[in-house]
C-alpha cells in the first residue's frame, strides 16, 4: 500500500467511464420465447432489443425514411412504459412525434415500423395489447390547456376511442382477461399520484366504459393487476406503507382485504408509469419491495399472503415480466454494473441476458455501501455510506479523508444501493461519499415520506447537515472539508443548505432552483401543484416561498460554490444561475459559473457531461487544496 493524500489517489475510472450510462435498461416484456426490453443506445436513443434462442438482436432500427428509431413517450413529461408486444406485434411510442407505430415479426426479421395513430401530437404511453387493440394513456396539449384520458387503439384501423375522460390524470388502464372490464387509477390536482388517488373499474365495450365505480380504498392506490376476471390485486398505502391488496368481485361486491401487512414499500412512487404488480398464474404474483434502499424480489400467494423471497443476487430496478415459466426485470447490485436478468422457474436457474456497457471494478476496487441512520432532532434520517475505496492506496495517518454528499432529485424520490461508476469515481480518489435519502424519500414508509409535506427546505437541509455532523463524530470524515451536490430538486438543496447552514465548506449545484416563486408559476401540468404539498398553496403562502427561496439569502452563503447551468434551460432560468453568481461576487465571495450552450435542464451532450465533471473535480481540488 501506498500513502497518498485522500482525494489523489489514482483511479483506474475516467471521467468518461463515471459518465458511462450504468441503468440503461429500463421496461421489460415476455411474448413466448422472447424477451423484450427498452435499452439505451450510446447515443442516447430508446430502442428495443429482443433475446431469442440464445441471441440478442435490436428489433427497432429505422423508420422508412431512413431516420433512426427513438423510442420514448411525454406524456406527464416523464413517460414510462412505451411499448408492449404480444404474439409478434410491437407497438412503441416515437419521440420524433408522439405517435404510435407497429411492427410485425418476420420469422427472425421485422417490418419496417408503420405509423398507427394520427400525426397530430397526441402522446401515448403505458401500453397494453389485448386482441388487436392497444390501451394506453393519451395526452393532447391543447392551446389553453392539457387533458389526459384513457384510450383504445385499433391496430387494424388505427381509430382512437376514447374510454374515460374527465380526471386530470389517469394511470395504468389494465383489460380483465377476458377484456370484459378495465381497471385504472385516477387523480386530480392538487394530489400526486404518491398522495391520493382513486382505484377504478368498469365493463369494457368496443367503444366504451359502463358502470364505472371506484374500488373502497383510501390514501394512494396504484397498479392495479387482474388475476382472473373477478379478481383484482392493487397496492395501497392506506395502512402506513404501500402493501398489497385482494379485491375480490370488483364489479359487484368489491371486498377489499390486506393480504399482506408489513413495513416495507410494494411501490415506488410513480413518477413515470409503472406496475408493481406481475400476474404469475391463477394463485400467484411476482412482487417486488424495497426496505431502507434495498429492492427484493418474490412470490405471494394472493390467497393468503404468503410471501417467499426469492435469493438471486439481483435486485430489481424495473417493473418484473412474466411468461413461458420464466421472469424478467433488469437487476442492479452493489458491486457490479446492472444486468437484464432472466430466472428460469422450474430449474431455479438465473441468467444474466445482457451486461450494462458500465464499466466494472476489481472486487478490491469497490466502495461498497453502508447503510446508516441519523438522528435528526426527534426524526431520523437514513441513506448510504462509501468509505475511499483502493487496492494499493492508503491515506496519511492521522487524517481523515474528504466528504460528498449527495442529494438525489424528486423530491419524493430514493437512492438505492445500486453500483454506480459516478460514485466509484469519487470513492476510488480517495472521497468519501453519502448519499442521502432525506425525509420525503421513498422506502421508509408513508410517515417518513409525508414528513417533507410543507417542510420542503427545512427537513431536508437539517437531514443533510446532521448527516455530516453524525459522520464526523464518528470519525469517518474531514468536517472542514465537506461539499454537497445535486441537480435540479437536488440542487435546491444544495443552495438551501449553503445558505442555511455551516456544515458545507463546497458546494456544486446543477441547474438548481433558487427562486421557488418562479417554480411556482411555471412548469408542466404533472408538476404543476406540487409544490402545494411540499411549501404550500401559491399566492396564498408566498411569504414561505421567499423565506426558502436561496436566491433571497445569498449574502448567507460563504462556501466556494461551482453553478453549471444550461443556456436553454426553461425550468430554472439561466438568468437566476447569474444573479446567483453576480452577488457573490459583489461582496467578494468564490463562485465559477459555467453555462453550456444548447443544453436545458439536464445534459443531453456527452461533451458537456464530461466537461462538467471534469470542472467539478478540478473545483474540488482547489477548494480543499488537494492538487
Amino acid at each position: 500500500m501506498t500513502t497518498t493524500p485522500f482525494g489523489t489517489w489514482p483511479s483506474p475510472l475516467t471521467v468518461d467511464d463515471a459518465d458511462a450510462r450504468s441503468f440503461p435498461f429500463s421496461t421489460v416484456r415476455i411474448d413466448g420465447d422472447c424477451t423484450y426490453w427498452k435499452e439505451t443506445a450510446d447515443d442516447g436513443r430508446g430502442v428495443i432489443m429482443r433475446a431469442a434462442d440464445g441471441a440478442i438482436a435490436e428489433v427497432t432500427r429505422t423508420f422508412d425514411d431512413g431516420v433512426l428509431v427513438d423510442v420514448a413517450s411525454r406524456v406527464h413529461e416523464y413517460g414510462g412504459p412505451d411499448f408492449a408486444v404480444a404474439d409478434g406485434v410491437l407497438v412503441f411510442s416515437a419521440r420524433r412525434d408522439g405517435r404510435l407505430y407497429v411492427m410485425t415479426a418476420e420469422g427472425d426479421s421485422w417490418s419496417t415500423p408503420a405509423p398507427v395513430t394520427p400525426d397530430d401530437g397526441t402522446r401515448f404511453a403505458d401500453l397494453t395489447i389485448q386482441d388487436h387493440t392497444v390501451y394506453a394513456v393519451a395526452e393532447r396539449h391543447l392551446e389553453d390547456r392539457v387533458e389526459n384520458s384513457i384510450v383504445a387503439v385499433d391496430l387494424m384501423s388505427g381509430a382512437v376511442v376514447p374510454l374515460h375522460e374527465g380526471p386530470d390524470f389517469v394511470a395504468n388502464p389494465v383489460p380483465s382477461p377476458s377484456g370484459s372490464a378495465l381497471a385504472w387509477y385516477e387523480w386530480d390536482q392538487p394530489e400526486m399520484p404518491w398522495t391520493s388517488t382513486r382505484l377504478c373499474v368498469a365493463e369494457l365495450t368496443e367503444t366504451e366504459l359502463l358502470d364505472v365505480r371506484q374500488i373502497p380504498v383510501e390514501g394512494s392506490s396504484i397498479s392495479p393487476a387482474w388475476v382472473g376476471d373477478d379478481d383484482l390485486a392493487f397496492v395501497s398505502d392506506q395502512a402506513g406503507w404501500w402493501n398489497v391488496y385482494r379485491c375480490e368481485d370488483p364489479l359487484g361486491a368489491a371486498r377489499v382485504r390486506l393480504i399482506h401487512p408489513v413495513d416495507v414499500e410494494f411501490a415506488a412512487p410513480p413518477w413515470v408509469f409503472d406496475s408493481s404488480l406481475a400476474v404469475l398464474d391463477s394463485e400467484y404474483l411476482v412482487v417486488r419491495w424495497t426496505q431502507g434502499g434495498t429492492w427484493s424480489l418474490g412470490l405471494m400467494r394472493l390467497a393468503n399472503g404468503e410471501l417467499e423471497e426469492w435469493v438471486t443476487g439481483w435486485e430489481p430496478t424495473s417493473p418484473v415480466a412474466c411468461g413461458g415459466g420464466r421472469v424478467a426485470f433488469a437487476g442492479q447490485r452493489p458491486d457490479r454494473p446492472q444486468g437484464l436478468v432472466e430466472l428460469d422457474l422450474a430449474g431455479h436457474r438465473v441468467r444474466v441476458i445482457r451486461s450494462s456497457t458500465a464499466p466494472a471494478l476489481p472486487e478490491d476496487m469497490v466502495s461498497l455501501p453502508e447503510s446508516v441512520t441519523w438522528p435528526v432532532g426527534d426524526a431520523q434520517a437514513h441513506g448510504f455510506f462509501y468509505p475511499p475505496t483502493h487496492a494499493t492506496a492508503v491515506g496519511p495517518r492521522d487524517v481523515l479523508p474528504p466528504l460528498l454528499v449527495l442529494v438525489h432529485g424528486g423530491p419524493t424520490s430514493a437512492t438505492t444501493d445500486g453500483y454506480s461508476p459516478f460514485i466509484q469515481f469519487w470513492t476510488t480518489r480517495g472521497f468519501a461519499v453519502l448519499d442521502v435519502n432525506y425525509r420525503g424519500s421513498t422506502g421508509y414508509g408513508s410517515e417518513y415520506r409525508r414528513a417533507l409535506d410543507g417542510q420542503w427546505g427545512v427537513a431536508d437541509i437539517d437531514d443533510v447537515a446532521e448527516g455530516v455532523a453524525y459522520l464526523a463524530a464518528a470519525g469517518l470524515i474531514d468536517p472542514e472539508r465537506v461539499a454537497i451536490r445535486g441537480g435540479s430538486a437536488g440542487g435546491y438543496t444544495v443552495l438551501r443548505a449553503l445558505t442555511a447552514t455551516s456544515a458545507f465548506t463546497a458546494g456544486v449545484s446543477r441547474y438548481g432552483i433558487g427562486d421557488l416563486e418562479l417554480l411556482a408559476t411555471d412548469t408542466h401540468k404533472f408538476e404543476a401543484r406540487y409544490l402545494d404539498g411540499l411549501l404550500g398553496p401559491y399566492p396564498q403562502q408566498r411569504d414561505v416561498y421567499v423565506e426558502r427561496s436561496p436566491i433571497n439569502h445569498l449574502d448567507e452563503l460563504r462556501a466556494p460554490v461551482l453553478l453549471l447551468q444550461g443556456e436553454e434551460d426553461a425550468v430554472v432560468p439561466p438568468a437566476q444561475a447569474h444573479q446567483i453568481a453576480d452577488a457573490i461576487r459583489e461582496r467578494g465571495g468564490d463562485v465559477e459559473l459555467v453555462l453550456y450552450p444548447g443544453e436545458g435542464h439536464g445534459w443531453r451532450k456527452a461533451e458537456t457531461r464530461r466537461d462538467s465533471l471534469e470542472r467539478e473535480l478540478a473545483f474540488y481540488t482547489r477548494v480543499f487544496h488537494l492538487g
